[in-house]
């Protein structure tokens, strides 16, 4: 005989086993769906409210997200406190810049610079941009990594700053002033100049680095890597090389910034010296703080942060940074594991 289920039950059962299932959930991942969620919400209701200033203040966020994980993947991981990502955040701005003016304004460059004419400049400028940090970084971490401690942090300031000084003092490209382009690069089958459509382009690309960035943690490679950073000598102990994994880690680390640097850049229309500069480098090192080093969504959570505080407080005061300082050095103090810490109790687990 069959036993006919009574109707009225489903909407308890259906709710008991939502409950369950949120109970049974890490809270990290639970955190990470309502990050991702408010940052795909936000621009879509400005998209119906017809707001496109707030379309691109997100898509702003999640570009300074993208740099942020990609700091992150080089310090929360491999324990690499880098003040000069901005090198790879400028060179990929440049990068951008230099092969944009140059398609735009139809000169030649090397000879080369008309394959990216057409709908798939965008993409031929993220793979330049993504190799020429890359090798950047190969550079850079080689004579870096031979150092430790502060010694590591100056000399990776150190190249930022030659990187800035260099692009003060390259007037073909605007020097001082700055490059600025007159219409985006294309990307096939989108308007790249329609806040939205250039959003959502930003916003798969931050998904991509996500899993990317997760997969790498949890590969064999994250794990030595994690290994190396908590002991050095039990690594060398089974066979590894500190020096390389940190090598790869940087590499990675610098080519995912770059990408960055492209999309802000292509988002501004407009690529600066600035982009090299400490301060860059030291933003992008706040993402990472404030939304919790070795997280993986952690710099996503700090760069929103960011955002948010510099639109509602630079408002109020040209001073906006003091309260900033004070939001940081409390986060510091009190909230080590950054806002995921503070809002899950949990020491960094990688998510």
């Amino acid at each position: 005989m069959k036993i006919q289920p009574d109707a009225a039950q489903f909407p308890l059962a259906f709710k008991t086993v939502v409950l369950a299932g949120f109970k049974a959930a890490k809270p990290e991942v639970l955190l990470n769906a309502a990050l991702m969620l408010a940052l795909l919400a936000v621009p879509l209701w400005a998209w119906f409210a017809d707001e496109p200033f707030l379309i691109t203040l997100t898509t702003r966020a999640v570009i300074f997200a993208i740099a942020g994980v990609g700091l992150n993947f080089a310090l929360g991981f491999g324990g690499l406190v880098s003040l000069g990502h901005a090198a790879f955040f400028g060179l990929g701005g440049y990068v951008m810049g230099v092969l944009a003016y140059h398609a735009q304004t139809y000169t030649a460059l090397l000879d080369w610079p008309f394959v990216i004419e057409g709908s798939r400049s965008m993409l031929v400028i993220w793979l330049v941009a993504i190799l020429l940090s890359a090798l950047l970084a190969l550079g850079i971490g080689a004579l870096s990594l031979r150092t430790s401690g502060v010694y590591f942090i100056m000399i990776t300031l150190a190249f930022a700053q030659m990187l800035y000084y260099f692009a003060i003092s390259w007037p073909a490209y605007g020097g001082e002033d700055g490059l600025s382009i007159y219409v985006r690069n294309s990307f096939p089958g989108l308007n790249t100049m329609a806040p939205i459509q250039f959003f959502a382009i930003c916003f798969v690309l931050l998904i991509l680095v996500l899993l990317l960035v997760k997969f790498l943690a949890r590969s064999a490679f994250g794990l030595a890597l994690g290994a190396a950073r908590q002991n050095e000598e039990r690594v060398q102990a089974v066979g590894q090389m500190p020096y390389r994994l940190y090598l790869i880690a940087f590499m990675i680390s610098g080519s995912i910034t770059g990408l960055a640097g492209a999309l802000f850049a292509d988002l501004n229309r407009f690529v600066s010296p600035t982009m090299f500069s400490w301060q860059t480098s030291g933003e992008i090192m706040v993402f990472v703080i404030l939304g919790g080093v070795g997280r993986v969504f952690g710099p996503v959570a700090g760069a929103a942060l960011f955002i948010l505080l510099e639109h509602s407080l630079g408002g109020l005061s040209d001073y906006w940074h003091v309260y900033l300082g004070a939001i940081l050095l409390g986060v510091v103090l009190f909230a080590r594991g950054g806002l995921y810490g503070m809002l899950t109790g949990r020491e960094a687990a990688h998510d």
